[in-house]
């Protein structure tokens, strides 16, 4: 063999030895990687977040925790400890925080968590103005809100239907704790307090309003459907607490009107039969239960007049008679309660009436809107009464007596109208601790009245502050479809002519009229009436008046009876509308196309709450619905009417028939 050919094969077979020895045929290790859970969050100030990280592919797991890209965070964008345990600022606010590799520190993994230094929900429709905006809500936003990213997380359940909004609390001491709580009335006259974040539901305390603690007496219970009104199962099958509640965090304290009956003959019947009927205000403690200020009352009131129009005397509260529909409101101490009646049925009136809050047992401040004439309830499909920077009161009535347009003297019935309401000392023509400061009624009141087109079945909202024009607006919409607009300052009254030309604006908003109250946000009305859609109307504040074109609609039209919109935002950025379908809210639903006026209930009358959530902005583009997912996932419980959705801390709450239904970012 030639010296080239063996120096091949010696080539070759060290060559072949190497391969042979693992020289460099084996696959190489996987690179690491760092995972985070969960991968959005969201907390209230003072509330802590645990974040988990997950190391593989290196023996090394240990990692290094940032927030908005500062090792172990700060005290403005929150701190993380070693652990992953995230503390946040004490300011509103959105951050990142990443996991890093220790043996790999460019191998990361973040998440999302908000912060929301929201003070509470405290009362319908997040405050006084009534707008409906929760402009501290920095969890929820286009990229959010998403099938993926967004659903149902749980329910608590409950022992009758939730036709209040519930109210969400943050940072309360209870349970052994500090936790955010949600607090939910039903028409089985109970009150809940859940944990609002804690899955599976957490219950701290549930009280009973008509046990002996809470002022109950042998045989009392919730108020039977037909024995009240018109048998039409407006509400159904029990009246208890129908009016959202309201809370004075400072004292922690929640007031709310039940309702109940001992029942007497033909109890059933549809009769008005008779019984015993009662409406108390409670005052609890939100942190057990347990009555406060020498609660709870019953409600009674007396005012001078004719009642019904034929007879000089007295006009009493009668409680078989009146319905809290509206939700409560809360002003410097006093706590506001509203009435109208059960389906219309007469003989009833409107009534406001004014407690001290921390003494029930005082006598409350009176208004009586028709105390010579009749009707002229206080409904609002819910709503509460509105309250300015003054603590003036602003309610609107439905279908009544007028004076104007009736010969009934003297000059105070209110019926169709919107009033200003001012505390102040001693007996007035409507009452006592009441005085009407300033009013208006649409032109064509008598023909409203007559038609039962309720000026007062949508609740007035209060416009923020302007700079051009009348500075205190006010917006109106009832079941005329008509969006009033109106100088709080100088309401206009009535007008002799045949238009409102008294006042500063009026077009046609919901063809069908409305069933609740709008929402207001970043100069937008949004107004949802049934048979209709979402509209969004815009305001000029340079000019101090509505673009009476729709700016956008949603595709989505709803029935009866419409929705009360609510909104979230990142101050004036990341706005959604939320809205509920309640088409199917249960007995006489005009929606389901069969008889939904008989009872048992058909099991087709009543189907799921569906929650609704649109770009504000936009209302074509709709981010998401709780039957967008499959299989079922994000569904709500039966639905129920009037009732807002509530949205805080990364999170919206939906009262329907059965449970409360929590949705919120998917983990």
């Amino acid at each position: 063999m030639t010296k080239n050919a063996w120096a091949f094969v010696l080539v070759s077979l060290g060559v072949l030895g190497l391969a042979g020895c693992g020289g460099g045929g084996g696959t190489p290790p996987p690179p690491p990687t760092v995972s985070i859970s969960p991968q959005r969050a969201a907390v209230a100030i003072g509330q802590t977040q645990q974040f988990n990280a997950t190391v593989t592919g290196v023996s090394n797991t240990g990692v290094t925790w940032s927030v908005d890209g500062t090792e172990g965070g700060s005290g403005t964008v929150g701190t993380i400890s070693a652990s992953g345990l995230y503390t946040p600022p004490s300011s509103g606010s959105s951050h990142t925080v990443t996991a890093a590799s220790t043996a790999s520190p460019s191998t990361t993994a973040s998440a999302t968590i908000a912060v929301t230094d929201l003070a509470g929900v405290f009362t319908y429709h997040n405050d006084s103005t009534r707008a409906g905006a929760n402009t501290q809500e920095y969890a929820l936003s286009s990229t959010t809100v998403t099938t993926s990213t967004f659903g149902k997380l749980f329910s608590c359940a409950v022992d009758g239907a939730v036709y209040t909004q519930p109210l969400w609390v943050p940072g309360l001491t209870i349970g052994g704790g500090t936790h955010n709580v949600l607090l939910v009335a039903t028409q089985h006259d109970s009150v809940y307090v859940f944990d609002a974040d804690a899955n599976p539901c957490v219950t701290y305390w549930q009280a009973h309003l008509l046990d002996s603690t809470h002022g109950g007496t042998a045989g009392e219970q919730p108020v039977v459907w037909q024995d009240v009104g018109y048998c039409y199962g407006d509400i159904y099958p029990e009246v208890g607490v129908t009016g959202t509640p309201v809370i004075d965090s400072g004292t922690q304290t929640i007031y709310l009107v039940s309702a109940s009956e001992i029942p007497g003959v033909n109890s059933g019947n549809c009769s008005l039969p008779q019984g015993s009927y009662f409406h108390k205000l409670h005052a609890l403690d939100i942190l057990t239960g347990n009555e406060k200020f020498n609660a709870p009352v019953a409600i009674a009131a007396q005012v001078v007049g004719n009642g019904d129009g034929s007879s000089g005397g007295f006009v009493s509260f009668a409680s078989q008679l009146e319905h809290n529909r509206s939700g409560l409101a809360l002003n410097n101490g006093t706590v506001y309660v509203a009435f109208a009646a059960h389906e219309d049925a007469s003989p009833y009136h409107g009534w406001v009436l004014g407690y001290n809050g921390s003494d029930l047992t005082l006598p409350p401040s009176v208004f009586n809107t028709t105390p010579n004439g009749g009707l002229g309830g206080i409904w609002g499909g819910g709503g509460a009464p509105a309250i300015d920077a003054t603590g003036d009161v602003y309610v609107a009535t439905g279908n009544g007596i007028f004076d104007a347009s009736s010969p009934i003297k003297p000059f105070n019935d209110y019926g169709d109208s919107v009033l200003r309401l001012h505390p102040s000392l001693g007996l007035t023509s409507n009452g006592v601790g009441l005085s009407l400061v300033s009013w208006f009624t649409p032109w064509d009141q008598a023909t409203l009245s007559s038609e039962d087109a309720d000026l007062g079945f949508g609740a007035p909202v209060l416009l923020p502050d302007q700079t051009v024009g009348p500075a205190h607006l006010l917006a109106e919409v009832g079941k005329d479809g008509l969006v009033r607009l109106i100088n709080r300052d100088n309401m206009g009254q009535i007008n002799g002519g045949s238009s409102d030309s008294q006042i500063l604006q009026f077009f046609t908003g919901p063809v069908n009229g409305l069933w609740g109250t709008p929402a207001f946000w970043q100069n937008s009305l949004y107004v949802g009436g049934q048979g209709d859609s979402l509209r969004q109307f815009t305001f000029d504040s340079s000019t101090g008046l509505f673009n009476t074109t729709t700016a956008s609609f949603s595709s989505q039209s709803y029935g009866y009876p419409g929705v009360t919109p609510s909104i979230s935002s990142q101050g004036a950025s990341n706005g959604i509308l939320w809205g509920i379908d309640s088409g199917l809210y249960g007995y006489a639903s005009p929606n389901a196309g069969v008889n939904c006026g008989t009872s048992p209930l058909p099991a087709a009358c009543t189907g799921p709450a569906v929650l609704h959530a649109y770009d504000a902005t936009n209302l074509a583009v709709e981010y998401w619905n709780s039957t967008m997912a499959s299989g079922s996932r994000d569904q709500a419980g039966n639905a129920v009417k009037f009732v807002p959705p509530t949205i805080a801390n990364g999170k919206v709450y939906v009262g329907t028939r059965t449970e409360v239904d929590v949705y919120g970012l998917l983990p």
